[in-house]
This record gives C-alpha cells, sequence and structure tokens, in this order.
C-alpha cells in the first residue's frame, strides 16, 4: 500500500519508519525544508515514562488560578477571539475531574512504556545517534505541599511497572552532583533511573536519513493545503510549492502527523480533533568545558521546568502558553526559564550566547494524543502528543501501522473510531 504521511516531525517521521519496514511504499510531505524543524526542534530532551499524570488533573485549575497574572506562570492562559480556544479550556476543566485524570494517566502509562521498548528496540536495530543519555530523571519538589505528593506518585509508577524512588534533599545532590550549589532549598525528590534524555531533532533528521535510505520519499517545502476526497475515501493530497505551483499528490492511505496543524486540515472532511496549541519554550546553552552542569535530566515540580544535557549544551524548557498559533519568543518569558536555572546550577559557565526558542505543542485537553481512524477509511491520524511528542513518539508510530494493517494494536490504548 503507498501511505502518504503528513508532516516530518517526530511522530511522523517514526511513522513513516515503521510503515516502511512493515513493507509499504512511503511518501512524506513537509512544508519546512528539513524534518523536525517545528514542535520538534528544540524541545526539553526528556523521554519521561515517569510522568504519565496529564496537565489536566485535580490539582490544575486551583494552580492556574494562583498564577494569573504572572507573566512568568508556569501555565499562562491568554485568551483569543477564537471560539475553539475557549472550547478547548472547557474540556481541559473536565478532564480535571479524577476519574478522567486517572484513566488519562493509565492510558499515557501504557503508550510510554510501549514507546522506550520501541525506542530501545530501533536504537539496537540502527545504532541510530542524539546524544542520549540514559541517567534517568530526577524530579525535585521545593516546598513541602509538592513534595508530599511524591510517595503516592512513586507508588503509581510503581504500579504501572515503572521504577521510582522517593529521595531526601541528600539521595537528590547524591544523584546529580551539580545540585550541590543550588541557591533554592530543595525539600526532596522522584528519581526515575529508568528514563532517558537526548536531542529529539538529531534523532528526527537521522531518523530520516535511514527512512531515506530505506526508500522513503521526502517532498520538502511543499505547503498541504487540503486533502481531496473522493468515493467516500482519500484520494490525494492538495499541496502548493515555495513557487505557489499548485499540485496533487495520490496515494491508498493518508496518516496525519501535523501537529496542531492536523484539525483545521479535517476539520472538512468532518473529523473534529481536540488539539489546540500550547506555546512551549526552550533555552539551549552552550557549556564551557569547566561548568557544572547536571548530567541527569532534572525536573522542577514547583516551576514546570526541565533541564537535559545534550552533548556539550544545557536544554532548559517548559511553560505552557495558550495564545493561539503565535510562535513568537517571548524574552521575558525565556528570561525567567533561564534565571531558573541559574538558582538550580550556580555553576553552569555557558561559552557563548544563550539560544531562545518557542514552538507550539499539540495538545488534547487529557494529553491523551490522537492515534487511530478518521470518518473516511483510509484516513489515520498519529497527533496530539503534547508535552510528550519524544516520549511517545515511537510507540504511537508503531501502533499506528497496526492500525492501518488491520491488526489488534499491542496495546491497550483508546484508539480513534476503533
Amino acid at each position: 500500500m503507498h501511505v502518504i504521511v503528513l508532516g516530518a516531525g517526530l511522530a511522523g517521521v517514526t511513522s513513516a519508519w515503521y510503515l516502511r519496514q512493515a513493507g509499504h511504499t512511503v511518501t512524506v510531505i513537509e512544508r519546512q525544508p528539513a524534518a523536525g524543524l517545528e514542535t520538534s526542534f528544540a524541545n526539553g530532551g526528556q523521554i519521561s515514562v515517569s510522568h504519565p499524570e496529564p496537565w489536566a488533573n485535580p490539582g490544575a485549575p486551583g494552580q492556574v488560578l494562583r498564577w494569573l497574572g504572572r507573566e512568568d506562570a508556569p501555565l499562562l492562559f491568554r485568551p483569543q477571539p477564537d471560539w475553539r480556544q475557549w472550547a478547548w479550556g472547557l474540556q481541559f476543566l473536565m478532564e480535571c475531574l479524577p476519574g478522567r485524570a486517572r484513566s488519562n494517566t493509565v492510558a499515557i502509562a501504557r503508550l510510554a512504556l510501549h514507546s522506550r521498548s520501541c525506542l530501545h528496540a530501533l536504537q539496537d536495530e540502527t545504532d541510530l545517534e542524539y546524544e542520549r543519555l540514559g541517567k534517568g530523571i530526577l524530579h525535585l519538589f521545593f516546598t513541602a505541599r509538592d513534595f508530599s505528593q511524591a510517595g503516592p506518585r512513586a507508588a503509581l509508577l510503581q504500579g504501572f511497572g515503572i521504577r521510582a524512588e522517593v529521595l531526601d534533599p541528600g539521595g537528590c545532590r547524591a544523584v546529580e552532583p551539580a545540585l550541590a550549589h543550588c541557591r533554592d532549598r530543595i525539600v526532596g525528590g522522584l528519581y526515575a533511573p529508568e528514563d532517558e534524555s537526548g536531542d529529539a531533532l538529531i534523532f528526527t533528521q537521522g531518523l530520516a536519513a535511514l527512512c531515506a535510505h530505506a526508500g522513503v520519499v521526502f517532498h520538502h517545502g511543499l505547503r498541504i493545503e487540503s486533502l481531496l476526497t473522493g468515493a467516500g475515501k482519500v484520494a490525494a493530497a492538495q499541496v502548493v510549492d515555495k513557487d505557489g505551483v499548485a499540485r496533487q499528490i495520490a496515494g491508498d492511505a493518508f496518516l496525519v502527523a501535523l501537529g496542531c496543524h492536523s484539525a483545521a486540515l479535517v476539520r472538512p472532511l468532518g473529523d473534529s480533533l481536540p488539539i489546540y496549541p500550547v506555546k512551549g519554550y526552550s533555552v539551549t546553552l552552550p557549556l564551557a568545558e569547566e561548568a557544572d552542569a547536571p548530567f541527569v535530566s532534572i525536573t522542577d515540580e514547583s516551576r514546570r521546568i526541565v533541564c537535559s544535557r545534550l552533548g556539550n549544551r544545557l536544554r532548559i524548557a517548559g511553560t505552557a502558553e495558550l495564545a493561539g498559533y503565535d510562535a513568537s519568543v517571548n524574552p521575558v518569558r525565556c528570561a525567567a526559564i533561564l534565571r531558573r536555572a541559574e538558582q538550580l546550577f550556580p555553576r553552569i559557565r555557558p561559552s557563548g550566547d544563550a539560544e531562545y526558542w518557542a514552538g507550539l505543542r499539540p495538545a488534547t485537553p487529557g494529553n491523551v494524543p490522537v492515534i487511530g481512524r478518521g470518518r473516511l477509511g483510509n484516513l489515520y491520524f498519529n497527533t496530539g502528543h503534547g508535552t510528550l511528542g519524544w516520549t511517545l513518539a515511537c510507540g504511537s508510530g508503531q501502533v499506528i501501522v497496526d492500525i492501518i494493517d488491520g491488526k489488534p494494536p499491542r496495546i491497550d490504548f483508546p484508539f480513534l473510531n476503533l
């Protein structure tokens, strides 16, 4: 079967890889000049199986209220004249109900564990390099209130088969010695030793090169305008190149992996995807040789900020901003992220200027990605991964191939239209 993959981010490229491994002819269409140049470009670098709990949880509404009016708030709502933003916000509140939050956590944990297994198998098969560090993720708590949740969270994770241990401040510093000079008082931590970190962009572009070597065709610089239908199915993608020349690319099946732009493309076909962009920021610091920067990936649970060592760079990322499709960089929010990293690691010692970046995460209200079938028989989705695109990429790409092939998916998950 000839499968057209729409989008060459993490979701699209991993899907293309598994489709080709399953014997399909694969064509990938991407508007950027290379793979991974949008949301996958400069994320936090964490493969965080230990964080299946969604942003939408019973404590979230109170947190949002406490953060109102703060420009550096971890979660910032900027009202837009867009009814879809308000509808998404209302759905988010519904997903904060205890029962919904529990079921969403279970679904994300199952997919995350499967995805890690798929990533390890891919590593064994390809020896793909992407500045991977398998030193775990250390979740830090700076208030007694936040730390009180560490024990229940560890028990929850252990129930899923995810290793996690609660640490006192000394234990946190033993795991990551660079915390010895932290200017804020660490109350405790939660350490997940099997988690990993790595550069998602290097991974995406490296895997795209392997896909191309295996016969996957990439069309870069093509803007997807619409999907053309006939006889109850999708017949072709209508695309326009950089010179404004339009053409059609036909296929047997179409897989939408366009992140936050997925919903608009398929809305005319009758599919309503609960995806809205949530802007995230990152700061990348080049490190001097004598820099006392962490090797264990860090999550600051009080500020929703992560730090990951990527070779001779430190990636600091976080915050969520509901502000429509504006991907511009807000220096105030980036500066706040950088200040926090300097509080955690006063001896970072950068060797050059910081690089600021902002990207639009394709978020569903409950953080559960949209994977499955569309209303038309040959239309499929692998999108809406929110903050966990890097964590869930390989597993999502593998299970959507099962669905396209008509096989039972390998995990229990709320797949769309199955």
